[in-house]
């Protein structure tokens, strides 16, 4: 053989090795093919369709497989439901069960199974036992029940572990502990319950724990003190009880602890030297039963940017250290018992975007340096010891201040002009529950940007100004318990900013309006989903137009003097979960069409006048006698019967 020849038969052997090698890469363990096929004959839908796409038997081709280049051996698997196209991202969904045979893939390093939605099952009992190289694995936003496998402590190489927003129930197990690599261990919005296990303070290299949003009972283990690598800690909204360690000031690197809404009680443990804790920027502990002060030593916490202490028993005055914490923008005081005046220090907060101090034994007077806060944009002080007579006028100087709320603050006179002038427009205004007297000035009417607003529980006389029906992006109206007059037409002849209307909340009752009733649903305003008129002085009859209000759930009309029939339309009100009409002149029967209430738990027509029989069948029968009572001519369940 010539040496052209030899070089030629080295050629063909070299590309037969280099097919054959090919076809190694591309075929699949036999072991992972029947794993990877059990799991997709569990999918009895797949909307991505990327599972249609698995066929033949070189699996390492498949959309969402990684092979190893090695052995061909299935390490990854990547099916997200999140999907990225681009600059989107859309939800896919995958109907069916988690196939257990997918623990047959050994060499898996990653599952990623995460946002299916409509995937079913439990997490397979042997996976810690059968998947030793795992490292991440993602099973979120499913629907999966059952328990955590005890054995998943054995998976030692793992590192991420999401099992978020399904529905596993039972114990954590305790053996996550011996996890040493783990760095993130997300179980929140499930339904587990038992303690949290003390072994977790194991996890020396854990940055995020977040077990929110389930039924742990128990303490907080003093060892979470230990867990040094934790930047975010949140055990929200479970059922735990006892003190807050004192061990958390140990935690360095924490940067988010949300401890709310739990039983926790005791004091709350501030660092007690500068330095510790510097980078926590996220504080919630609202919605506990917490007592003592805030210390001065809150002022070392210099990287907080959001605090809640909200609905504690928290009590004494606010320490000037406040003054401290540059980077607050959001502080909520809310629903304690703090006391003394604010301190002057607040003024410092330039960053600060939202304050409330509401429903606490705060005195006055309001401190000048207030007037700082140059980007706040929400303050709240309503229900405390204020006494303020007038308002300050530097609130109207406020550039960013947007939201104002002083309800039971003791406001006295007139609403101050001032409101009309301010830097930054009103989109929130609440002086509820205070001393105010005069007429609504018609210049509220110009407040153009004007959400919500609350002048409740005042002795405003007069009328609702015209004005008000240029209030197109108004969507609360509260002016309940004054003694206002004449007509509420202008409610419903606003100007619509958008289909439907603005309107959703209109409370204008015990006052002393007598018409306009007419205008219900004639103009713009139809999205309206509570409506309380009760107790004035309104006369005349239903208009067919109230049949517009399509979204309506709460209708009160009670104490009123209304009269002649039930307009058929009220039937066509299907949203319909609270209806009032008592202490009216209504005659004549009850429509059939109430019949189509089906959403109704709260029905009075007691004490008007009228009469036959009431519609037979559901909801009618399911209410009490005293919802028709004082109607002499009416008969039927839940009533006498009628008289042939």
């Amino acid at each position: 053989m010539g040496f052209q020849q030899l070089l030629q038969v080295v050629a063909l052997l070299t590309l037969i090795a280099i097919g054959d090698t090919s076809w190694t890469m591309e075929a699949c363990n036999p072991n992972d093919l029947e794993a990877l096929l059990s799991f997709k004959n569990g999918i009895q839908m797949d909307t991505s369709g990327r599972l249609a796409k698995w066929v033949g038997q070189s699996c390492c081709n498949w959309e969402g497989i990684v092979c190893e280049n090695a052995t061909s051996r299935v390490k990854e698997i990547n099916l997200p439901g999140f999907i990225s196209s681009g600059e989107d991202l859309f939800q896919t969904q995958m109907t069916g069960w988690l196939s257990p045979s997918i623990t047959l893939l050994t060499s898996l390093e990653v599952i990623d199974l995460g946002g299916l939605v409509g995937l079913s099952g439990t997490i397979p009992k042997t996976i810690g036992l059968d998947l030793p190289k795992l490292q991440k694995l993602y099973l979120y936003g499913n629907n999966l029940t059952g328990p955590v496998p005890e054995n998943i402590g054995e998976l030692q190489n793992l590192q991420e572990l999401a099992l978020q927003e399904n529905r596993l129930s039972g114990f954590i197990p305790m053996n996550l502990g011996s996890l040493k690599n783990l760095k993130r261990l997300l179980l929140y919005s499930n339904q587990f319950s038992g303690i949290i296990p003390v072994s977790l303070g194991n996890l020396i290299n854990l940055v995020e724990l977040d077990v929110h949003d389930n039924a742990l009972t128990g303490n907080i283990p003093n060892r979470v003190g230990e867990m040094l690598a934790l930047e975010k800690l949140d055990l929200s909204n479970n059922l735990l009880s006892g003190k807050i360690p004192f061990s958390l000031t140990n935690l360095t690197a924490i940067s988010v602890l949300y401890l709310d809404t739990n039983y926790l009680e005791g004091t709350i443990p501030f660092p007690l030297r500068s330095g510790e804790m510097s980078s926590l920027s996220f504080l919630r502990l609202h919605n506990n039963h917490l007592v003592g002060n805030i210390p001065s030593n809150m002022g070392y916490l210099v990287s907080l940017q959001r605090v809640s202490l909200s609905n504690n028993k928290l009590e004494g005055a606010l320490p000037s250290s406040l003054g401290n914490l540059v980077s607050l923008t959001e502080f909520y005081l809310s629903v304690n018992f703090f006391s003394g005046q604010i301190p002057k220090s607040i003024g410092q907060l330039s960053q600060l975007i939202m304050l409330n101090i509401s429903r606490n034994l705060i005195e006055g007077p309001l401190p000048q340096e207030m007037s700082s806060l140059q980007n706040l944009q929400t303050l709240d002080l309503s229900f405390n010891h204020l006494n303020l007579s007038t308002i300050p006028e530097w609130i109207a100087n406020m550039p960013s201040l947007s939201s104002i709320y002083l309800a039971g603050c003791g406001i006295q006179g007139q609403i101050p002009d001032f409101f009309q002038k301010t830097i930054s427009p009103i989109q929130e205004l609440d002086l509820s529950v205070n001393l105010l007297s005069g007429s609504i000035p018609s210049w509220i009417g110009s407040i153009d940007q004007l959400y919500m607003l609350n002048l409740s529980r005042n002795s405003l006389y007069s009328h609702i100004p015209d004005s008000f029906r240029n209030l197109q992006d108004l969507g609360v109206l509260d002016l309940h318990s004054n003694r206002l007059t004449d007509s509420i037409a202008p409610i419903f002849d606003m100007e619509q900013g958008i289909s439907g209307g603005s309107l959703t909340f209109v409370d204008l009752s015990d006052n002393n309006f007598s018409n306009g009733i007419e205008e219900i649903g004639l103009g713009g305003q139809c999205d309206i989903q509570f409506l309380n008129l009760s107790h004035n002085l309104l006369k005349g009859r239903l208009p067919n137009s109230i049949g517009r209000l399509n979204s309506i759930h709460s209708l009160d009309l009670s104490f009123n003097e209304l009269g002649t029939n039930l307009p058929e339309v009220l039937g066509n009100l299907t949203s319909l979960e609270i209806l009032k009409l008592q202490e009216n002149h209504f005659t004549g029967y009850i429509p059939i069409g109430f019949l189509k209430l089906i959403k109704l738990k709260e029905l009075n027509l007691s004490d008007n006048l009228l009469e036959g029989e009431i519609p037979e069948g559901k909801p009618l029968i399911d209410f009490p006698e005293s919802a028709y009572s004082g109607n002499k001519g009416l008969c039927g369940k839940p009533l006498s019967p009628c008289k042939l």
